[in-house]
């Protein structure tokens, strides 16, 4: 399967970034509460958007990017708000 980096929108209305190598099983896991630490208490979440990447190593890039960007600028980038 190829990379993905994704955006999620917790219940309280944050945004996580993360990747992935496999999106479903991914957000099952936020869902669930085996995700990861920061989403763990805010589930249920949603996906807002995915992007397909080369590898991992672009994944990565691509994730550090949309981290450093502003809330502002990330909810340009998922069409919203």
């Amino acid at each position: 399967m190829p990379w993905r980096v994704y955006i999620i929108e917790c219940n309280d209305g944050k945004l996580y970034t993360g990747i992935t190598n496999n999106l479903k099983r991914r957000i099952k896991e936020h869902n669930s509460g085996n995700g990861c630490r920061f989403t763990k208490y805010r589930a249920p979440v949603k996906l807002v958007r995915s992007e397909k990447a080369l590898n991992r190593s672009r994944a990565l890039k691509r994730e550090a990017q949309i981290k450093r960007l502003t809330r502002k600028d990330k909810d340009k980038l998922i069409g919203g708000k």
